[in-house]
Order: structure tokens, then sequence, then C-alpha cells
């Protein structure tokens, strides 16, 4: 019988056993609030005695000062260097507006001097030649455009002082080739009648075939049937 008691309590059947603390558990939240109280005590008095130590209040007593001084400076500097941006940014505008109105003017004066050396050619060619009188044709001119396109342009002038005005029409002729054989064409009746005192510019512009091949233009001046001045132009 003794065997089998002794057996029990030292083999795992043997019955167990619970310890119980005798402090309730208000008392034992206490006591490890204390401890944590008092490991923050110390540590917080060791953070000041290193900052001490270290001469960080000093330090950070004599710094504030300058630290504030070169915030300043530099909020300063920076609100220059903007000013300046800003004034760079408007004249840089400025300059940008003036130059494209140079430019528009500069195209505008190219043009005006174009059309000034064309009238200034134009009013050479009405200076009479040396000798000649009466009907007179200057400055036949023929340029083929995009396509089938042909621009002319013929000066007639009466080559005297206080003329009578004269009344016919320009006879215009085209010539050339057309599917290898000889073509020529003329002005519309239309575009024919001629009536000017001194001088008069004609121009204009006609379709051709498109299969035709300009070789020459040929101008007249028709007074009833009388040929009054004529002029050709080989292209």
């Amino acid at each position: 019988m003794r065997f089998r008691l002794l057996r029990r309590r030292l083999t795992i059947s043997a019955p167990q056993m619970a310890i119980k603390s005798t402090l309730p558990w208000p008392l034992r939240w206490a006591i490890v609030a204390i401890v944590l109280g008092f490991c923050a005590a110390i540590g917080l008095w060791a953070f000041e005695f290193g900052r001490d130590i270290a001469g960080l209040d000093k330090v950070s007593t004599e710094e504030l000062p300058r630290l504030r001084a070169e915030v300043a400076r530099l909020t300063l500097e920076r609100d220059k260097a903007q000013s300046v941006a800003n004034t760079a940014g408007s004249l840089l505008a400025a300059a940008q507006a003036t130059q494209d109105r140079l430019t528009t003017q500069n195209k505008q004066l190219e043009a005006d001097n174009h059309s000034v050396r064309d009238d200034l050619g134009f009013f050479q060619k009405l200076l009479p030649v040396s000798g000649s009188g009466g009907i007179a044709i200057r400055g036949l001119q023929a340029e083929v455009l995009a396509g089938a396109q042909l621009k002319w342009q013929v000066l007639v002038f009466q080559a005297i002082k206080n003329p009578a005005e004269f009344s016919g029409k320009l006879d215009l002729t085209f010539s050339g080739v057309r599917n290898g054989k000889p073509w020529s064409m003329s002005l519309p009746e239309s575009e024919q009648a001629l009536q000017f005192k001194q001088y008069r510019r004609l121009e204009g512009v006609i379709e051709l075939p498109s299969d035709a091949v300009l070789k020459m233009v040929s101008a007249r001046i028709m007074e009833g049937s009388v040929v009054r001045a004529t002029q050709t132009v080989k292209l």
C-alpha cells in the first residue's frame, strides 16, 4: 500500500498542485506602476544630466538668435531674387513682344520695298524711247503659275505730251505647241477693250490647256483695223 502511494506521488499520475500568490491584483499593478515610474524618472534624469554635460542648452540658447538672423537674411535675399526674376520675366516678355512687332514691321517693309521696286520698274517703263512717238507697248510679261494658269502683264502709253484719249483694244495672243502641233489662243473679247489717255497697265490670269506648252506671247494695240503698236516675248 505504501509503495503504491509513493509511486503515485513520484509518477505522472501524481495529483497536481497549484501555488497562488497572496498579493491582490490592485497591489500588483501599483507595484508595477511604481517601478515603471521610477525607471522613467531615472531615464529623464540621465537625459538631463547628459544634456547639461554636453552643454546643449547653452549652445541652443546662443545659436537660436544667430539662426533666426540667418533665416531673416536668406528670406530677404530670396525676396530680392524673386523680385529680380519677376522683373526679368517682364522685360523678357516685353522684349519678345517688341521683337514680334519689329518682325511684323520688317515683313511689311520688305513687302512695301518689293512693291516700290515694282512700281519703280513700272514708271521707268513709262519713259518714252528716244525718237518714238504715239502708242507704245512696254513691259510685256508672262509667268506660268501653278497648274495651267498664266499671269500676264502689259504696259501701254502715249509717248507725247497732252495726248487725246485713246480708244481701241488689246490683242493678246498666246502660242506654242499642243499634242505636237502648233497651237495659239487669244484673250476673250470682254478683256480686249482698251481706253487710256497717258498710260495704262493691264494684267490678268488666264487658264491654258493642260497639255499645251507655251512658247511665245504677243501683244498688239489695235485702233479699228490699224495696228498701232506690237511687242512679242518668248518664254
